[in-house]
């Protein structure tokens, strides 16, 4: 193969050549299994081309110290001759492997080996020993070797971001073309960049203090984009600012690739060190630390089934774990890494921290009051931590054509946002992709960053509910978001009869059955209670007969008399049987007085009881004097039905239904003119019919 001139190549270009050494392996591995061998061996070779400027440093450094010096004092020895805080210390690399053809294996075994440790962390999470064995077994291990040889990946070639790119874009096509979720390792960089500019919009004071240290975090890290891009970006507003990356990631091959990178770019590893592996729910690498600024895209409406046990074990807790205010449904875990995030924030008064994450929809409202989701937003609007959410343009990613939304967040807002929440709708901000990629056929241009950014930052101290450009922005009070949701009872009004339909209807009653039903052992005794069971069924049955005369539209009347034919028919009944035949020999009856407890109270109608949310600006008894007694006249709020928190009358929930606060109403057109419309295609039709009769 003719060595290529990287230097005037794209990484579209660059991704294409690597992409298409998957030739070679074609016959001998299937496409799902592509990236064992892509993926790692392109890692590989970048780091290759990055220390072959100082490999005979290395070696020399090597052979000079390797019997005088101690682990530990040789490790520094060789990080200074390479220049890297890793190095490799084997006498190959990727041109010397292919001076001997025969032992290709022993010779890449001895490669691999020569990694320092830091470094052999990475290829065994590629499980690439086991990769090298399996193409030499295929005869493949040369050829491979030969056609990476020939990719010139040095940053002096490629860039650290350009690599970003190129690692991701393989990644979304192997996932695309196996048919898997490429959007659980990475999200499109121009969603990022915005992500990025509103986590630090309006934060200059704190970014440009000359030798600021700031520590930035991604719980779910994939190839470390997010955390690459907020890193340059701080660092372009302020120079002198050390930044710290901090992340942990599940999937050990995108986890590698992160770790890699991140080596290639820091002269100390510091960066590199902070990335972790492992599952952020149920076992997180970083308890106990604190971050300024935290970026993610957890997985959408991915179970948390695997976590459940450390999840729930933690949240019962409470607010000393980090799921105290609550876990969502098993099937979406998007807002416990919410909650996780939250809780690897400074405290308002030590320092300063500012969250972004993207999610779905189904965080916004799924969840009614007093569930997980509802108590996790409530948890968050009463401690006013959310600043913003910004609506995205749909078909901006890889896997999903679905909406999005970016929240921000802030441990303590500035004075003009408290006790307010900004909605931004920025679904129409894009521009569509000349080429689609999976999904995504939108993109967030710089232009339409700017403004979005720009929409967050003209955010109004004065006006509660600020509309700019098409209705693009609102504010509104954090109580907007929240009801009290009250339980309405109306009372029993039944009439009671023993008309053969309803004696009928006693007849399937479980209660009245389990009568000819014995359970004993005995089959002369089990006989006997059974015939004495439907000996009771029928003196019922007979008893009811005797009443059916008479209409009941009064409860205590009708078990009255219901209590005096059981005495006169000799029948002790259980209350379960008398329950029964109150239920069978009833029917819901308007005219009918109200049934009433021992107590004098009314009886509760179960199948008319009715819910309704009371925006928590109003009071429940105003509402329910000016929304619900006018229609209902005998209905009333149960009490009993409260919040356990505050433990006021219903149960306090909230939402963000971000659809209702943008909906615009579009009146249908007037009647004339829709009527118009059908004449004229009646009369068209009749043109086109009588054409075909002639």
């Amino acid at each position: 193969m003719e060595r290529l001139d990287y230097a005037t190549m794209n990484h579209n270009q660059i991704t294409n050549f690597i992409w298409n050494i998957a030739d070679l392996i074609r016959d001998h591995y299937k496409r799902s299994k592509y990236p064992d061998v892509i993926l790692p061996f392109t890692v590989l070779r970048r780091l290759d081309c990055v220390l072959a400027p100082t490999k005979e440093q290395v070696l020399t450094a090597y052979n000079r110290f390797k019997d005088d010096l101690s682990p530990d004092a040789l490790d520094q020895q060789l990080r200074r001759a390479a220049g890297f805080v890793f190095y490799n210390t084997s006498h190959y690399d990727f041109q010397r492997l292919l001076n001997d053809q025969d032992a290709i294996y022993a010779n890449t075994i001895n490669y691999l080996n020569g990694f320092s440790e830091n470094m052999r962390e990475v290829i065994e999470n590629f499980k690439l020993r086991n990769t090298v064995e399996t193409l030499h077994q295929a005869g493949l291990l040369y050829q491979v070797v030969q056609a990476f040889a020939q990719a010139a990946l040095h940053p002096d070639t490629i860039s650290n971001h350009q690599m970003g790119t190129i690692f991701e874009e393989l990644i979304r096509r192997f996932n695309e073309a196996s048919n898997e979720n490429p959007g659980e390792h990475f999200t499109p960089r121009d969603v990022v960049r915005l992500m990025v500019d509103l986590l630090l919009a309006g934060d200059e004071d704190f970014v440009k203090t000359p030798g600021r240290i700031v520590k930035v975090y991604d719980p779910c890290c994939g190839t470390g984009g997010m955390l690459t891009i907020a890193q340059q970006r701080i660092r372009e507003a302020n120079p002198t600012a050390k930044v710290y990356l901090y992340g942990q990631e599940v999937n050990p091959e995108t986890y590698a690739v992160c770790k890699s990178d991140l080596y290639v770019k820091s002269k100390d590893g510091r960066e590199a060190e902070g990335i972790k592996k492992g599952s952020t729910l149920s076992d997180d690498q970083h308890t106990g630390e604190r971050f300024h600024y935290q970026i993610t895209n957890p997985p959408y409406g991915k179970d948390w089934r695997v976590d459940k046990k450390h999840v729930e074990a933690e949240a019962r807790l409470g607010y000393g774990g980090r799921f105290g205010a609550g876990t969502p449904r098993i099937s979406d875990g998007q807002l416990l890494f919410l909650q996780h995030m939250l809780s690897h924030r400074f405290e308002a008064g030590a320092d300063h921290s500012r969250v972004a994450i993207i999610m779905n929809g189904s965080p916004l409202f799924t969840g009614d009051a007093g569930s997980g989701e509802s108590e996790i937003r409530r948890w968050i609007l009463e401690n006013d931590w959310l600043e913003a959410i910004v609506a995205l343009p749909e078909q901006l990613f890889y896997n999903t054509g679905i909406a999005t939304y970016v929240w921000i967040l802030a441990n303590k807002k500035p004075e003009h946002r408290r006790g307010k929440i900004q909605l931004i709708d920025a679904s129409d901000l894009w521009e569509p992709r000349r080429k689609s990629l999976g999904d995504k056929r939108r993109d967030i241009s710089e232009v339409h960053r700017q403004q979005i950014v720009q929409l967050y930052l003209d955010h109004a101290e004065e006006e509660p509910v600020l509309s700019l450009s098409k209705e693009q922005v609102k504010v509104f009070p954090t109580e907007t978001f929240g009801y009290r949701k009250i339980r309405v009872e109306r009372p029993q009004r039944w009439n009671f009869r023993a008309t053969p339909e309803r004696i009928a209807r006693l007849r399937e009653e479980r209660a009245f059955q389990n009568l000819a039903q014995s359970r004993k052992v005995d089959d002369e005794a089990k006989a006997a209670q059974e015939a004495e069971g439907r000996r009771k069924q029928e003196a019922i049955v007979a008893m009811l007969e005797g009443m059916s005369e008479k209409v009941y539209r009064d409860c205590q009347k009708f078990d009255a008399a219901l209590k005096a034919a059981l005495e006169e028919a000799g029948l002790d009944l259980k209350a379960s049987v008398r329950s029964a035949i109150l239920r069978a020999l009833s029917e819901r009856d308007e005219e009918a007085d109200i049934c009433r407890d021992s107590k004098g109270r009314p009886r509760p109608d179960k199948a008319l009881r009715e819910y309704e949310r009371v925006p928590l600006s109003r009071t429940v008894e105003d509402y329910f004097a000016q929304e619900v007694r006018p229609h209902l006249p005998d209905a009333w709020v149960d009490e009993d039905y409260t919040d356990e928190q505050d433990g006021g009358v219903g149960r306090v929930g909230y939402e963000v239904n971000f659809n209702r606060y943008f909906y615009e109403y579009e009146p249908p057109r007037p009647l004339e003119e829709i009527e118009a419309d059908v004449r004229a295609a009646q009369a068209k039709i009749a043109a086109l019919l009588e054409g075909l009769i002639e």
